[in-house]
């Protein structure tokens, strides 16, 4: 199960709902059908144990300064963000008790802009109905906004983490790493931020790499990103910001995958023990990679 502070849910923004879970669901995921929030932003949800993958888009921009969380204004960031390129706008933490996790981000530097509560109406697949309530703690980075963070807490776990909904044919079964590019310049200020929340990390040549309570977070350069992992676009090339570029996944058998990918006609390439989706352009301007649970 995850943690506070674990890996949750990378916010994937696109221009294109629609066709990109459309997309997803034909690479074998089990995605939810699109929801809207009350500021503007559309979603919808793969679903792991204590974690989920989610994408994004804008249903009504006149919504977007709806619900602020003190002058933090999520749909309104998330909007922003989409006008530049897609990709990774903002991302969840876990959280088990939001009050308690926003205090401890505090007290280690992070600014805490306000809560927003919200919560939907859901149907299980045994019929019974229920109202989900989820609290967000949103901790907005004004030195590097692509790499804000809020806090998620969900006080109805039962109504979200349901066996059905976690059952991808894929067999993909969570996320287990997240990546950050960043220029050299910015890589003391992001060991500094993440350090008061997973202490020393570990500096491995030119990559820092920092354990959660739900997968590695690591910040590399681009020259590095590309050799290791995969390519960038131009357009984070060209970016100054520091941003998340990739995000790994865990499954069961990676052969179903391949299947499904082959029927999709998604592009991979095999790595050691798994395979990545190197043209980001299929999934939002963020590369996919896929490790086999051993």
């Amino acid at each position: 199960m995850n943690a506070s502070f674990g890996i949750d849910h990378p916010l994937v923004a696109t221009h294109d709902i629609d066709a990109l879970r459309a997309r997803l669901i034909a690479m074998g995921f089990n995605m939810t059908s699109i929801g809207k929030h009350p500021w503007g932003t559309s979603t919808s949800l793969a679903m792991f144990e204590g974690c989920l993958l989610e994408i994004m888009g804008v249903y009504d921009d006149t919504l977007l300064d709806e619900v602020p969380a003190g002058g933090f204004r999520f749909g309104r960031h998330v909007y922003e963000h989409l006008q530049q390129r897609e990709g990774v706008a903002l991302s969840a933490l876990h959280s088990t008790d939001s009050v308690a996790d926003a205090k401890r981000a505090q007290d280690v530097g992070l600014h805490v802009a306000g809560h927003l509560e919200f919560g939907r109406d859901v149907t299980l697949p045994d019929g019974t109905e229920g109202r989900t309530k989820t609290t967000l703690a949103l901790m907005p980075n004004e030195q590097f906004p692509r790499l804000s963070f809020f806090l998620c807490q969900q006080h109805r776990p039962d109504l979200i983490y349901v066996p059905e909904w976690l059952d991808h044919p894929n067999t993909v079964n969570g996320i287990c790493g997240v990546t950050i590019v960043a220029d050299g310049m910015h890589h003391a200020d992001l060991k500094c931020q993440f350090t008061g929340l997973y202490g020393e990390g570990t500096a491995l040549c030119d990559c820092l790499e920092f354990q959660t309570a739900n997968g590695v977070l690591r910040v590399l350069r681009k020259a590095d990103f590309e050799r290791d992992i995969g390519p960038l676009t131009k357009d984070i090339q060209t970016e100054q910001q520091p941003s998340i570029a990739a995000m790994d996944f865990s499954l069961d058998d990676l052969t179903v995958l391949e299947t499904y990918l082959d029927q999709a006609g998604v592009e991979y390439k095999p790595i050691e023990n798994g395979l990545v989706l190197d043209k980001v352009t299929q999934t939002a301007n963020t590369l996919f990679r896929f490790f086999q649970t051993l």
